[in-house]
C-alpha cells in the first residue's frame, strides 16, 4: 500500500472531532480536477491578475486596481 499522507492521517484522527465540532463531509482528498473547476481556477487566477498588493508604512496591506480604466472582469 502507497504512504498514507498527513492530510489523511490528520483527517482519520480528528474524524470524531469533525462530527461534534466540524463539517462530517469527508470527499476523497486525492482526486483529478474536473473540467469545470479548470475553467473556474483559470478564471479565478486572471480575476486576481487585475488587483495589486499595495503595504503600509504600519505593515496593514490593501488591494488597487492595477489598471483602473479596465472594467473587463469587475
Amino acid at each position: 500500500m502507497a504512504k498514507e499522507s498527513y492530510t489523511r492521517k490528520f483527517m482519520r484522527a480528528t474524524g470524531k472531532f469533525r462530527v461534534i465540532f466540524g463539517p462530517a463531509h469527508s470527499s476523497s482528498l486525492d482526486h483529478e480536477m474536473t473540467e469545470a473547476n479548470r475553467k473556474l481556477l483559470a478564471q479565478r487566477q486572471a480575476e486576481t491578475q487585475q488587483w495589486e498588493t499595495l503595504r503600509r508604512p504600519d505593515g496593514s496591506t490593501y488591494v488597487v486596481p492595477r489598471n483602473p480604466e479596465d472594467k473587463s472582469l469587475r
